[in-house]
C-alpha cells in the first residue's frame, strides 16, 4: 500500500496538472475495470439468464439509487471536509471527520437494510414491476440489499481515502472487487446455474472482500489520517459540516431515484420488457462512456478542497479549468464513437435483432449530450469541494427535479420511446446553463482572490 509522509500530504503541490493526472490515472484505471465488470456482468445475465433478468436489473435501479443516497451523503460531505481540513493543517479535526464518517456509514447501512429487505415486494410494486419480472427482481434485490453494509461502508471509505490524496488504494480496491465479481459470476451463473441470484451473491461477496482491503489500509498505519476509536463518537461540529454538504447529495439521490422511477415507467409503458432490457444495456454503456469525466471530477475534488482550505486560489482555479476542459474533450470523443459505431458495441450484450434495433435508436438519441454531461460531471463537484452548501443543493436537486423527470413525461408523451431517450441530452443542456449561472461569479471571485494572493506574495518579497 502507498505510504505517505505524515508531515507532508501529497495534495500539497504547486504542480496542479501533474497532480491531477497522478490522482486521475489510478482512479480511471480502477473505474475502467469496474465498468468492464458492469458490462461483463450484464453479458453474463443477458446470455445465461435472459432478457427478463436484464429487465429485472433495470427495474431495481431507482431503489439502488435511493439506498446509496445515504452512503453518498456521508461520502461527499466527509471527503469535502477532510480535504479542506488537511489544507488548513487541521489534522486532528480531519481524523475526527474520518471517524464520524465511518460511524454514520455503518448506521445508515443498517437503516437501509431494515427499511428495504422486509418490504422488497412493496418497493418493487411501487415502481411498477411487471408480474413477469417480479420473481427475478425480488430475488436479486433481496440478496444485494442484505449485504448493503459492505457496499455503503466500502464506498464511503474509498471516498475518504481519495480525499486525503490516495487514489491508489481506491484503484486496487475497485480492481479486487471487479475481478473477483467476474470470477464469481462465472462460477455461480455458469457453473452452479444459480441464475440472477448468482449475480447478486457474486456482488456482495466481492464488495465484502474489497471492504476488508480498504480497512487494512487504515488499520495497518499506511494512511495519512488514522482511525481512532474515540473519533467514532459523533462530534456535532464535525457532523454539521459533513451534512451541510452531504444532505444535498442525499436529496439529489432521492430526486434522481424519483426521476429514475419516472424514466423506468415511461420505458416500461412505451417499450415494454424490450424497452427495459434496452435501458439496462444503455445504462451500462452510459456508465462506461461517462467514467473519464466522473473520474476527473473525483480527482479534482481533493485538490480543489485542499487548495481552497489553504487559501491558494490560483491553484484552485487552475484545477477547475483543467478538469473542465479535459472532461468536455473526452465527452466529445465518446459521442463520436457511440454515434459512429453503435452496432458492434450493442452486439457485445445481445444477439437478439429486436433488442439490437431498439438499442441502436437509444444510442443515437440518448448520448447526444455527452460533451455537456462531461462538463457537468466535473462542475457539479466544484461547490461541494469548497463547502458551499446552497449552490450544491440547487445544482444537485434541480437537474433531476426540474429537468429529467418533467422532460421524461413531456417528451415521452409527444415522441414515445424516442422522447424518453431525448430526455438525457435535453436535461444535460438545461443543466449546463444552470451551472454556468453559478460558475461565472465564482470564477470572478477566485480570480480576484488569486490577484490579491499574488500581490501579497510580491509585497512579502
Amino acid at each position: 500500500m502507498q505510504n505517505q509522509d505524515h508531515n507532508h500530504n501529497v495534495l500539497d503541490s504547486s504542480h496542479i496538472g501533474s497532480l491531477l493526472m497522478k490522482l486521475t490515472a489510478p482512479m480511471f484505471f480502477g473505474m475502467l475495470i469496474q465498468n468492464i465488470y458492469n458490462i461483463v456482468d450484464t453479458i453474463f445475465v443477458g446470455r445465461y439468464v435472459g432478457s427478463d433478468a436484464l429487465a429485472a436489473m433495470s427495474i431495481i435501479m431507482p431503489i439502488q439509487m435511493l439506498t446509496m443516497g445515504a452512503g453518498n451523503m456521508v461520502s461527499l460531505g466527509g471527503a469535502s471536509l477532510i480535504s479542506r481540513l488537511i489544507g488548513e493543517r487541521e489534522q486532528k479535526r480531519a481524523e475526527r471527520a474520518l471517524g464520524n464518517s465511518i460511524f454514520f456509514a455503518v448506521v445508515f447501512s443498517l437503516i437501509v437494510l431494515v427499511a428495504v429487505v422486509p418490504f422488497v415486494s412493496f418497493w418493487l410494486k411501487l415502481i411498477g414491476t411487471s408480474d413477469n419480472v417480479m420473481p427475478l427482481a425480488s430475488s436479486y434485490l433481496t440478496i444485494i440489499m442484505s449485504g448493503i453494509v459492505f457496499n455503503i461502508t466500502g464506498a464511503v471509505l474509498l471516498s475518504l481515502a481519495r480525499a486525503e490524496g490516495n487514489a491508489r488504494v481506491s484503484m486496487i480496491s475497485m480492481i479486487i472487487q471487479s475481478i473477483l465479481n467476474i470470477i464469481l459470476d462465472a462460477i455461480f451463473m455458469i457453473g452452479f446455474k444459480m441464475g440472477i441470484a448468482g449475480a447478486a451473491w457474486a456482488m456482495i461477496i466481492s464488495q465484502a472482500v474489497a471492504l476488508i482491503y480498504v480497512l487494512t489500509y487504515y488499520l495497518t498505519g499506511s494512511s495519512y489520517l488514522k482511525i481512532r476509536w474515540r473519533n467514532f463518537i459523533p462530534d456535532m461540529r464535525v457532523v454539521k459540516d459533513i451534512f451541510a454538504i452531504g444532505v444535498s447529495q442525499f436529496l439529489k439521490t432521492i430526486a434522481d431515484g424519483i426521476s429514475a422511477v419516472i424514466l423506468v415507467k415511461m420505458v416500461s409503458h412505451y417499450g415494454g420488457d424490450i424497452g427495459l432490457s434496452t435501458f439496462s444495456i444503455v445504462q451500462r454503456v452510459m456508465m462506461f462512456s461517462s467514467t473519464p469525466s466522473m473520474v476527473l471530477g473525483n480527482a479534482m475534488q481533493p485538490i480543489l478542497g485542499f487548495n481552497y482550505g489553504a487559501k491558494r486560489f490560483r491553484q484552485a482555479l487552475k484545477s477547475i479549468k483543467l478538469a473542465l476542459i479535459i472532461s468536455t474533450v473526452l465527452g466529445v470523443a465518446a459521442l463520436i464513437v457511440l454515434e459512429l459505431i453503435p452496432g458492434p458495441i450493442i452486439s457485445i450484450f445481445t444477439s437478439d435483432p429486436v433488442l439490437i434495433e431498439a438499442c441502436t435508436l437509444a444510442f443515437r438519441l440518448m448520448f447526444l449530450g455527452l460533451p455537456l454531461f462531461g462538463f457537468f460531471a466535473v462542475a457539479q463537484l466544484i461547490f461541494p469541494s469548497i463547502g458551499k452548501a446552497v449552490p450544491t443543493f440547487i445544482i444537485s436537486v434541480l437537474r433531476p427535479v426540474l429537468f429529467i423527470g418533467p422532460m421524461a413525461l413531456l417528451l415521452s408523451y409527444f415522441f414515445q420511446m424516442s422522447g424518453t431517450w431525448l430526455t438525457f441530452p435535453v436535461a444535460d443542456t438545461l443543466a449546463f446553463f444552470l451551472i454556468m449561472g453559478f460558475l461565472i461569479p465564482l470564477f470572478r471571485k477566485f480570480r480576484k482572490a488569486a490577484q490579491a494572493e499574488a500581490l501579497a506574495e510580491l509585497t512579502v518579497v
